[in-house]
């Protein structure tokens, strides 16, 4: 059972970031490779793009487990505010309303906007990669592929292509590419690449010898499986984050307006992990305390509601790793 919000941000991450690579999975199976291919071969990028279904439907499972995570991040908040009871003897139960406006509206408007976003950002990286790929001069089946990805035998999976990579992570492949081409030393020092081929690498610069064409396709297939997970990764840390944060300040504010709570005896305190991966300014924001409807104000100067905020800058909510306490102090008033 989870002891804390971290705990239930641990656990949701990695739900989110399933559903994140099975609609990816569903977009890759879905493309029309053939058809991909005619286009491109009549020099049609724009029908290439199309053919690819991108579909804002296929992100239906990630809005759902947003919703999920919301709702169990509620329910988990106001378990946890202490017992209130009447002059009778009878206890109070506050209950999270998943279905009130705000928090509803909350959920809406931010899945919108996510799955917009990376829509859009998919429509970028693929009209990138398709065009760098006929300014090359290659296959335009081969473009197709190395777009959706190829079915691993062992596996049956598509696996190794740019669909779901954003589009700076698509110009790093085509980057690392270029550079195992020309033997440059700076292709061993890609954080995505796949360490088991380093060894190849480095006979081949020290030789002098050009690595094959299939050795290189390996290799950056593998550079962008990694990528992908990493992406997948960032984007269920950060959902999780933005959820579960959004989901306890709504629960405490529905407290509120209840009249179950009093606004001033809330207090809310930002805690940090601290692991040597923290970000600078989030050591120094450990222990910062605030009463309710205060931000936390980082060092940096962004000011956030709580950690994941989507409101602040994505430097100070990217892989997050932080979480609120909120304590409810009944006695404030008088002691």
């Amino acid at each position: 059972m989870a002891a804390s919000i971290a705990d239930l941000i641990d656990a949701w991450a990695p739900r989110l970031q399933r559903a994140f690579l099975a609609a990816i999975a569903d977009i890759q199976d879905k493309a029309q490779i053939g058809v991909i291919a005619a286009l491109l071969e009549r020099g049609d990028i724009n029908g290439a793009v199309e053919a690819v279904g991108l579909d804002p439907v296929a992100f239906r499972a990630l809005d759902a487990t947003t919703a999920q995570a919301f709702e169990d991040g509620g329910t988990f908040t106001v378990a946890r505010f202490p017992a209130l009871r009447q002059p009778n003897g009878h206890r109070l139960t506050i209950r999270f309303d998943v279905r009130n406006p705000s928090a509803e509206d909350w959920l809406q408007d931010h899945s919108s906007r996510k799955v917009t976003e990376i829509v859009d950002d998919q429509r970028v990286m693929i009209r990138a990669a398709l065009t760098a790929g006929m300014v090359a001069g290659r296959n335009p089946r081969d473009v197709a592929l190395d777009l959706v990805g190829r079915i691993n035998p062992a596996t049956g999976k598509r696996e190794g292509g740019t669909i779901g990579l954003t589009a700076h992570q698509e110009e790093w492949a085509r980057r690392y590419a270029d550079q195992l081409a020309r033997l440059d030393p700076a292709a061993l020092t890609r954080q995505l690449r796949d360490k088991r081929y380093d060894g190849t690498v480095r006979k081949a610069i020290e030789q002098g010898k050009p690595l094959k064409a299939d050795q290189i396709a390996k290799m950056v297939l593998a550079y962008r499986n990694r990528a992908l997970r990493y992406r997948a990764e960032t984007i269920g840390r950060t959902e999780a984050m933005a959820a579960l944060h959004q989901s306890q300040h709504e629960a405490t504010q529905q407290a509120i307006n209840a009249g179950q709570i009093n606004p001033t005896h809330v207090e809310e305190i930002w805690r940090t992990t601290i692991d040597g991966r923290e970000r600078d300014t989030h050591r120094e924001m450990n222990g910062q305390r605030v009463r309710r409807g205060q931000p936390f104000v980082s060092p940096s100067g962004a000011r956030l509601r709580y950690p994941g905020d989507p409101q602040a800058p994505a430097a100070e909510t990217v892989n997050c790793r932080c979480y609120v306490e909120v304590k409810v102090d009944y006695l404030a008033g008088v002691r």
